[in-house]
């Protein structure tokens, strides 16, 4: 029986089996509440708040992300998404022609995108080594990417957790190649934070991005950049405001009007995951996502996207080569889970063959995984 005490803390539909957490995330209520109850505040008084208040509630929301991540607060900046800190480092960086941007293949498609465009402006090169998929071992990562550094390579840009797959990369070990070879790491955690154990120091990069409304809660649209030592220095927002030159905090912190909202629900968020158990959670959901990806994998005989152990509360597993393998054929089957059966998930072709990426939270239990099996069995 399905925990309605649990599920209750979102205002999801009832009638939808909703697998894609890791997608957008999902406002718990308790966590909207307090994002409603400053737009009232702001309201109530725009310029009180806006000039006498927020200034020191930003930088409080930095000091209990900085807490949570195990970070110095002045290095901590929010962004509207992951996406936006990586232009940002991206767009701060002087290239020259022939300087080489390592982004491996399965990489989100809008940091190769952005890489793409930085290269175009700069004469820069973008390479691209393979990751096996599925992929047997971190070992198996660390030799595709690495054996694509030369003396040319200028930044490494690297997912912590695949989104098309769901799997986690040993960014530690990649980054420390990465400097051996006299390059720099930009680490895309769009997933990481509230999904995996995360401390900023030990992840090896010169700067890391990530998403704090998927995993973490936090309403949308809000992502952080953290920036450790002289790094910091070399960074700009993409909109350049009144704190330009000022340091990394003063520019970040105000770059024009916007709604600052899901960026002061920041501690209500990580309560809210403590609430929730933390690290137990956390844990719980990786236990649940392994239950899933095992029975569909059981019943229709293919392959996960990785090793087990490289899965937390996200993955993939193969689809039976009936469902097609296309781009859009992806795209229709997704379409006829969510429209003719009110199941959330997503598809992707990848490598000849289409895989199901599934989400675990804390609102799902495993029968929403066997409804998703007995669904794809009729179609």
């Amino acid at each position: 029986m399905r925990d309605h005490s649990i599920r209750d803390f979102w205002p999801l539909d009832p009638a939808i089996t909703y697998l894609n957490h890791g997608g957008f995330g999902v406002t718990p209520r308790e966590v909207a509440a307090v994002q409603a109850d400053f737009r009232a505040r702001i309201e109530a008084n725009p310029m009180r708040f806006m000039m006498g208040e927020y200034p020191a509630a930003v930088r409080a929301s930095a000091a209990a992300l900085a807490a949570f991540l195990g970070a110095k607060a002045e290095d901590i900046v929010f962004t509207e998404n992951a996406t936006s800190g990586l232009n940002a480092v991206l767009r701060s960086l002087d290239f020259a022609p022939g300087d080489e941007i390592v982004v491996p293949t399965l990489a989100y498609g809008a940091m190769m995108k952005a890489a793409r465009y930085v290269a175009s402006r700069t004469g820069a090169k973008i390479v691209t080594p393979e990751i096996p998929l599925p992929l047997p071992s971190h070992q198996a990562a660390i030799d595709a990417v690495t054996a694509a550094f030369s003396p040319r390579t200028k930044l490494v840009l690297i997912d912590h957790i695949v989104s098309p797959t769901g799997f986690g990369l040993p960014v530690r070990a990649i980054a420390d190649a990465a400097h051996a070879a006299g390059a720099q790491v930009l680490i895309d955690g769009a997933h990481a934070p509230g999904h995996i154990p995360l401390v900023m120091a030990e992840t090896g990069g010169d700067w890391y991005v990530g998403n704090l409304h998927k995993w973490l809660f936090v309403p949308r649209a809000c992502g952080f950049l953290w920036a450790g030592g002289a790094a910091r220095h070399l960074i700009h927002p993409l909109a350049i405001s009144h704190g330009y030159e000022q340091g990394l905090t003063a520019e970040f912190d105000w770059t024009g009007t916007h709604d600052p909202t899901p960026i002061l629900c920041v501690p209500a968020a990580i309560a809210f995951h403590e609430k929730l158990g933390g690290a137990a959670l956390m844990q719980r959901n990786a236990v649940l996502l392994r239950e899933a990806l095992d029975r569909v994998a059981a019943a229709f005989q293919t392959p996960l996207g990785a090793a087990p152990a490289l899965f937390a509360s996200m993955g993939t597993v193969g689809l039976p080569q009936r469902f097609g393998a296309t781009d859009a054929e992806a795209a229709a089957l997704r379409r006829t889970l969510s429209d003719a059966h009110r199941i959330e998930a997503v598809i992707s072709a990848q490598k000849g063959q289409l895989w199901l990426r599934l989400a675990a939270q804390a609102y799902n239990e495993i029968a929403d995984y066997e409804r998703l099996i007995a669904v794809l069995r009729t179609l």
